[in-house]
């Protein structure tokens, strides 16, 4: 008696239940983010603190600063005649000031060094998280590095300024060209602070206060 084979299996069907999944996913996914953005601004507008409204974003979006965010990589040498953005951004009146004062100081033998100067949002904001990851503490990070919100240096008119011996020439003689340290724990940040030849502000303890 003979035996017919079998037929052959037809093909499988594609289960399209995984591609269904698969958008599902995609949607919740959106949905996170949609609501994270969403709680980002209402801590913006109920607390006012704009860095712990960014925080969540600083991990799922890397930010890596370059010369257009105000960026001075360390061991590059920036003076106030360069035309990095971190110096063409500074206010005019504060850069005319420096480069004024740096002049007379030639003649003691110092030059300045421009350690940092004006900083994109992003990067003060990058600053910050970073000096919060290395203290361990809000509190004291804030100490020397200020939100985007209330730093000099992201509206251009704050200045660090290097090596120590051009700080101490500047606590000395700064006011003459209307410059003065403005943070008690920061002998290298300068501001336009008072008029030419007047009396500079009693300094803030650090720039939280």
């Amino acid at each position: 008696m003979l035996t017919l084979d079998a037929p052959a299996p037809a093909p499988a069907t594609p289960v399209r239940r995984s591609s269904a999944r698969r958008r599902r996913v995609a949607f919740v996914v959106a949905g996170v983010i949609a609501a994270t953005l969403t709680a980002a601004v209402i801590g913006v507008a109920v607390t006012g603190t704009f860095s712990e409204a960014v925080a969540p974003f600083t991990k799922l979006v890397p930010f890596s600063p370059t010369a257009e965010d105000g960026l001075i990589a360390e061991g590059e040498t920036v003076t106030l005649d360069d035309e990095v953005p971190a110096i063409a951004r500074l206010d005019p009146d504060l850069r005319d000031a420096m480069r004024a004062a740096e002049a007379d100081a030639a003649y003691d033998g110092l030059s300045f060094r421009v350690m940092s100067g004006w900083r994109s949002v992003e990067y003060q904001e990058w600053l910050l998280q970073d000096a919060i990851e290395l203290y361990a503490s809000e509190e004291v990070a804030r100490q020397y590095v200020a939100s985007p919100d209330r730093s000099t240096h992201v509206t251009g008119d704050g200045i660090d300024i290097g090596p120590i011996d051009a700080q101490f020439w500047l606590m000395t003689n700064g006011s003459r060209y209307g410059i003065c340290q403005t943070y008690a724990n920061e002998r290298w940040h300068y501001e336009l602070a008072t008029d030419p030849g007047g009396v500079c502000p009693e300094m803030k303890s650090d720039a939280a206060s």
